[in-house]
């Protein structure tokens, strides 16, 4: 298959050893090492390397192996268990980038490849379909992560980190376990979530967010309501829940609302709304436009650093 082909030699295969944490200092020289493994895909020819959260927290040693064989120590660059993405690096020559796609623009029902380099052996592929958009789960650090993609197309032990490719071998997504009872199903990390975390990961090492507590998913507008209130599009986010004492809950933010637009820029999904609370917005009051009830309206809110 020329997906496979051409993919292939962007997967790289992470071997990660862990100390257990100690219960008391008297235990402290006695934690003995766990070995942990996972997949991960090179996207610069420099050697950055994206993969998951949990595949590396708290390694003491992260040792890369590209598909040629060549076996490296990579060092954190950054990680953010909020989304659980995390970029590494390796330095190498010959090395090369995959290709980064849109999972803005994936529909239910198209081709879905996952790919993965599980304990240093051949690369492994399973395929599948889109099976649906917007799904939401919560992370090991407790925030519920947004827009997830769900495919049948099944996930093997060790491809946790690996790239989630269309048929024309670009990433839409970084397959990862939510799920631990999950049988037969893949759910992956958006690549457009990934394009807004990568930039801040490398520069910060973190990832500085506004909070505004809320869970959404993505959400069509009738044409009628786009019209009527004079919408620049027919996408938005839907409100699922808003935690409390949270800056939206103070703002009147409720279950059930529309969010089309921020500080007069139109939202239309969940990527739109995480590049609108970069951390230049801390503190500072902002406007959420709002639809209820076919009313339009602005409540003002001041995001909290997460």
């Amino acid at each position: 298959m020329n997906v496979v082909e051409n993919v292939s030699p962007s997967v790289v295969n992470i071997d990660v050893q862990k100390t257990l944490k100690a219960l008391s200092r008297n235990q402290q020289n006695l934690m003995p090492e766990i070995h942990s493994n996972g997949s991960g895909f090179i996207f610069t020819p420099d050697g950055y390397i994206l993969t998951n959260s949990h595949v590396i927290h708290n390694a003491t040693v992260i040792q890369v192996t590209i598909f040629d064989g060549r076996t490296y120590q990579a060092e954190l660059i950054g990680e953010d268990p909020d989304t659980d993405l995390a970029v590494i690096r390796v330095h190498a020559s010959n090395l090369v980038a995959a290709r980064l796609g849109d999972s803005q623009a994936l529909k239910v029902g198209q081709l879905a490849i996952a790919i993965g380099h599980p304990y240093g052996l051949q690369t492994t592929v399973t395929t599948g379909v889109i099976s649906a958009l917007g799904q939401s789960f919560r992370a090991d650090s407790g925030k519920l992560i947004d827009n997830i993609i769900q495919t049948d197309a099944s996930l093997n032990p060790g491809n946790s980190g690996g790239p989630l490719v269309t048929s024309n071998s670009e990433v839409i997504g970084i397959n990862t376990a939510f799920v631990a009872s999950a049988q037969g199903i893949c759910f992956a990390l958006p690549i457009n979530t990934a394009k807004i975390v990568i930039p801040e990961l490398m520069r910060y090492g973190k990832v500085r967010r506004g909070y505004i507590g809320i869970g959404g998913q993505n959400a069509q507008i009738y044409r009628r309501i786009m019209f009527f209130h004079e919408l620049s599009g027919d996408k938005a986010i839907f409100v699922i829940f808003v935690e409390r004492n949270s800056p939206a809950q103070k703002a009147g933010v409720r279950q059930g609302d529309i969010i089309v637009g921020l500080n007069n820029q139109p939202v239309n999904g969940i990527e739109d709304l995480h590049k609108l609370l970069t951390s230049q917005f801390l503190e500072v009051q902002l406007q959420l436009i709002i639809v209820r009830d076919n009313r339009k309206f602005i409540v003002n809110l001041v995001p909290e650093l997460r």
